[in-house]
């Protein structure tokens, strides 16, 4: 079964989508979740307050899902581009629209920033990229968990045109984040 990598930065709207597509009927595989089930959390690194993760037994404990035939699952988390997928969809989110978001869930200011800098720059973007796998990107600023569902419904049904990398840019807001 292939397995689409469902990535971006954080508060660019990973969750809700993914609810979505659960609700849909998609299998769904929460990557935070994962990890802390398969006991993959390394150590915490205080001064960017994350923590680390075991990347390769990341990779091998979803080896199993990566290609195939069969209909598509889905690894969602900002850390999913760093796996064997067939697909990435990179949501992203305007820098402004960003920082709010994650002001809102109490991130302190240093983690803003460093958040909506790795949005501006398109970080995860270029990350998928590398894969040499297909990458398509949503911009989900001003659209709803539906909608975004819905682009990626488009996406696995072949219209992928308005979604190939380069369709969203934050290049232009890149002076007041830097």
């Amino acid at each position: 079964m292939p397995l689409i990598a469902i990535t971006g930065t954080p508060g660019t709207g990973k969750t809700s989508v993914s609810e979505e597509l659960r609700r849909r009927g998609r299998r769904v595989i929460d990557l935070n979740e994962h990890i802390r089930d398969r006991g993959l959390l390394g150590e915490r690194d205080e001064e960017r307050d994350t923590y680390c993760v075991d990347a390769d037994g990341l990779r091998e404990s979803l080896s199993d899902l990566a290609g195939g035939e069969g209909e598509a699952a889905f690894a969602e988390g900002h850390m999913a581009h760093c796996l064997d997928f067939s697909a990435a969809i990179v949501l992203r989110c305007s820098p402004r629209e960003l920082a709010a978001r994650l002001e809102a869930r109490g991130y302190p200011p240093s983690k803003v920033r460093e958040n909506v800098q790795a949005e501006v720059i398109d970080v995860i973007l270029c990350e998928a990229a590398e894969s040499g796998a297909p990458v398509y990107e949503i911009d989900c600023t001003s659209i709803g968990p539906s909608a975004a569902a819905d682009a990626i419904e488009a996406i696995l049904g072949g219209d992928t045109d308005k979604y190939l990398p380069g369709n969203v840019s934050w290049l232009g807001e890149l002076e007041e984040w830097f």
